[in-house]
């Protein structure tokens, strides 16, 4: 086996020997972007960073295969749009298992744990399109699961979205929206009877960004002035506060034991008023340190979340920003996984490491030509911005207020970069002109984008192909096999 082989097994036995963690932090692995860095990069960034699990919301067959051999722990995902498919057909669920998850458990290796079912499906805006098709799908998954011999290893859960409880001022009066508490009911038995948690998305910052009443301080860790008393218990932030909620309603349904795993928490760093670099990292960093001292809440004290999936590892510029700008901004890093601000995930890295090798574009950008009068620009700055992402320039981000003709800069070059560079998304009527002078100041960041036809020139096991990955394929399913017989 050599040195990777027996490395391996020293981990192996390590594994067995180790007790089990009480908690664990991983990331949200979104890919709503066109400046995508290469899968095999990101994964070698998950690892330089030791974060050992990734939530992914769907299937993608490029992050699966770089994921191969990796260690990491996965949740896959069977979007909204696939539920009535599965739902409605048990042959489109084994379809669906066979190409999402047999294929690269199999084939490749791929650490896959969790399936989500479906993102969020009984979020109030959806008005209930989504919610018959939960319990269906996730049954007929479940038997795709046992015919292909996973059912004891990779667990189905269903993420959902904290507005599916609700309480009139307190933690202990939560209780499930009425016309969910059916479902919920047989979803936390489901949950209960095959070991997996119930996984909720709890988000502070939209408490803060949706209420001008919502004491500041209370969104985040370091205590507040304006505490929430609860009978004999404290409330001192609103994610505590939130997840008692959900433990209160869970208990009036008959499972107030089940696990409870965060899917989504985090905060964006631009966008809003309240949405920065400073605030992002006092928040992320508080919650990391309570994750770290499994302090737990009032109602749960001891035990923290199953899971914490920060939300997100990068910033995503093709996201909806109906809901506001910051949308485009939760990213730990950015888009091209450079670190935004100092964090200590707990894992034993005091800080935040970048991406290597990122495949960027040459270095030049798209400003406007300075020998042009630019007073008919208009229809060209709405073209850029509707097809790239110009959310930086508005109020509450990095570039806002650096000047009219910057902004037209700054709006083309984002175009330019996002159709690769090509000259002639640079012309804009004779309003655009190419420079090798980087046009950045101060905050305000004018991206070179990514060449995404170099993806698979990078590979992604960090001890050599070949036969460490293979060794990895080994190690995967002696684990697994241990797992299941109850060794690990």
């Amino acid at each position: 086996m050599g040195a990777c082989g027996a490395a391996l097994l020293a981990l192996l036995l390590a594994a067995m020997a180790a007790p089990p963690a009480e908690a664990a932090v991983g990331v949200n692995w979104g890919t709503l972007s066109s400046h995508r860095v290469p899968p095999p990069v990101v994964v070698d960034l998950l690892r330089a960073n030791r974060i050992g699990k990734v939530k992914l919301f769907d299937a993608d067959p490029a992050v699966l295969r770089a994921l191969a051999g990796s260690g990491l722990q996965v949740m896959v995902g069977v979007t909204n749009a696939e539920l009535a498919a599965v739902a409605g057909s048990p042959a489109a669920a084994d379809a669906w298992v066979a190409q999402n998850v047999s294929r690269y458990v199999g084939r490749g290796g791929v650490d896959i744990r969790y399936i989500a079912v479906g993102n969020e499906p009984f979020l109030t805006s959806y008005q209930g399109q989504f919610q018959s098709y939960v319990i269906p799908a996730m049954t007929n998954i479940q038997q795709s699961l046992v015919k292909a011999n996973l059912a004891s290893y990779v667990k189905l859960v269903v993420p959902c979205n904290a507005d599916a409880y609700q309480s009139a001022s307190l933690p202990s009066q939560g209780v499930f929206r009425t016309e969910l508490t059916q479902i919920m009911t047989q979803l936390a038995a489901f949950l209960s009877s095959s070991g997996a948690p119930f996984v909720v998305n709890i988000y502070p910052f939209l408490s803060l960004y949706q209420s001008s009443d919502f004491p500041q301080d209370y969104a985040f860790f370091e205590g507040s002035t304006h505490p929430v008393v609860d009978g004999p218990n404290t409330y001192y932030n609103a994610f505590d506060g939130n997840f008692d909620t959900l433990v209160a309603a869970l208990g009036k349904i008959g499972y107030g034991q089940l696990p409870i795993a965060i899917g989504e928490v985090g905060w964006p760093t631009e966008g809003a008023p309240s949405a920065n670099l400073t605030a992002a990292r006092a928040f992320n960093q508080g919650l990391m340190n309570r994750v770290m001292n499994n302090k737990g809440t009032p109602l749960r004290p001891g035990v923290p979340p199953a899971d914490v999936y920060l939300f997100s590892l990068f910033d995503e510029e093709q996201k909806s920003i109906l809901p506001g700008n910051f949308e485009r901004h939760w990213g730990i890093f950015s888009f091209d996984g450079q670190a935004k601000y100092p964090l200590n995930l707990g894992l034993g890295n005091p800080v935040l490491k970048n991406a290597k090798e990122v495949p960027y574009l040459p270095s030049r950008w798209c400003i406007a030509n300075p020998a042009q009068n630019l007073d008919n620009v208009a229809n060209h700055l709405k073209l850029a911005c509707s097809m790239a992402d110009c959310t930086t320039l508005d109020y509450g981000g990095s570039c806002y207020g650096i000047g009219e003709k910057a902004n037209v800069s700054y709006a083309f070059n984002s175009y330019y970069q996002q159709q690769k560079q090509d000259a002639k998304s640079c012309d804009f009527d004779g309003n655009g002109m190419i420079t090798y002078l980087d046009p950045s100041m101060g905050e305000c960041r004018f991206l070179v984008g990514i060449d995404d036809s170099k993806s698979s020139a990078v590979s992604s096991c960090g001890c050599g192909c070949g036969v460490c990955c293979g060794v990895w394929v080994l190690f995967f399913w002696v684990f697994m096999y241990l797992r299941m017989m109850g060794s690990v």
